[in-house]
């Protein structure tokens, strides 16, 4: 997880930018391009934004019926998120975030969190019936995912309205059996709380609704007559079904671990990319890889959007939900080395690195010096673990000598 002062500057760069840009855009003949600082996403949702949307807003407007109850008994998406209600107020509490659930023109129908997030939420009005769609509250999370119909966050002065530059907010579209966008999940906290697992957190809650659209439940399992899939990709490469080892080539390995990791799906555009990166791989390549998978598992991989369409066990999937559980001793009894560690797809890179900055940082907070002990068997060279765990081990405990002679070699 980054650092506060990391993330410190990292807001003082996008106020400066903010600072710089916005003016220009709303002067005529003044206009000012975005730099590097900004996703080229961000930046043409300000420059769209600005039509509508005054960057002084102190709040969202109120949707135009003033009848989300209504909406909300009557939505789709209601049955799922009740059957997952639970578990959304327990990441909210836990984790100190205000969770909303929007229709698919970004009034927000559903909300909880605790008490401290909900008083900052109302006062901008971030309560079922509030409009944040662009064209009522400019750039946020919520209008990107739902403009884009992929995941989306927006830090700090990345939002347009600032009133919100205090926030970070995390956002998946909820997609009904059919493909359509319904509505999207947001997880919202204060910018200082921002985290690398908070993405991957409102990801595997939009996939669980999204099961539950599937099935019409209230986020009852997937039926399948599929034999259950384990996949380990953690420090090894293996899939085994039905008790016996697929055979699939590393690439086949990798589109599993996406697929796995991220069970919401891929445009197709998107996996190739992940898989590729600028690699010139011809299309039909990509695709074969692609069906030799679906014919090893059975078609349950689908089309359309690539995800899977049966359940699959896998160590790293396992790793995260421990950690968003606050669980680090299962997190490092699982987490046995690096994601696929052969791999240079880009995408699995991208998540390598992820589940180790989460692990670590896991390891870093905790108050138990055999997080550190254990972590550091693996990171014989990383200095800061080994004074954490010094730092928790009292001054007659034998296992200090362990410590230390790790920090020593490190010199």
């Amino acid at each position: 997880m980054p650092r506060s002062g990391d993330l410190a500057q990292r807001r003082a760069t996008l106020e400066d930018e903010w600072s710089r840009v916005i003016p220009g855009l709303t002067s005529p003949g003044s206009r000012r391009r975005a730099g590097r600082v900004l996703s080229r996403e961000v930046a043409d949702s300000w420059a769209r934004s600005l039509a509508s949307v005054d960057p002084a807003r102190t709040h969202a407007p109120e949707s135009s019926d003033g009848a989300a109850h209504h909406r909300w008994n009557g939505s789709p998406l209601r049955g799922p998120v009740d059957g997952l209600a639970d578990e959304l107020r327990s990441v909210a509490d836990d984790a100190g975030f205000v969770t909303a659930v929007t229709d698919a023109s970004g009034t927000i129908l559903w909300t909880c969190g605790g008490r401290t997030m909900r008083r900052r939420a109302e006062r901008v009005n971030f309560a079922p019936g509030g409009r944040w769609d662009e064209e009522a509250m400019g750039t946020n999370a919520l209008s990107l995912a739902l403009r884009t119909g992929r995941p989306s966050t927006v830090f700090s002065a990345e939002h347009l309205v600032t009133a919100l530059h205090g926030w970070v907010c995390y956002c998946a579209p909820l997609h009904g059996p059919d493909g359509r966008v319904l509505g999207v999940l947001d997880l919202s906290t204060t910018w200082d709380r921002s985290h690398p697992l908070a993405m991957a957190t409102v990801r595997g809650l939009a996939s669980a609704v999204e099961a539950g659209l599937r099935t019409g439940t209230s986020g009852a399992p997937l039926p399948t007559d599929a034999p259950g899939l384990r996949l380990t990709c953690l420090g090894a490469e293996d899939a085994v079904r039905a008790g016996s080892r697929l055979r699939l080539r590393p690439r086949q390995l990798e589109i599993l671990t996406l697929l796995a990791l991220e069970p919401e799906g891929y445009a197709p555009e998107r996996l190739r990319a992940s898989l590729y990166g600028d690699r010139p791989v011809t299309a039909s390549t990509f695709k074969a890889e692609i069906s030799h998978l679906r014919r090893a598992l059975g078609g349950t991989v689908a089309t359309r959007r690539y995800a899977l369409t049966a359940p699959v066990s896998c160590d790293a999937v396992d790793v995260l939900r421990a950690l968003r559980r606050g669980d680090t001793g299962t997190a490092l009894r699982l987490y046995r080395g690096p994601l696929l560690p052969r791999s240079q797809a880009p995408g699995i890179e991208e998540w390598r690195t992820c589940l180790e900055v989460a692990v670590r940082e896991a390891v870093l907070t905790s108050d138990r010096p055999e997080h550190a002990l254990r972590y550091g068997e693996r990171a014989p060279y990383d200095t800061e673990v080994h004074r954490h765990a010094l730092r928790l081990l009292d001054a007659g405990d034998a296992r200090r000598a362990i410590a230390t002679g790790r920090l020593a070699s490190t010199a």
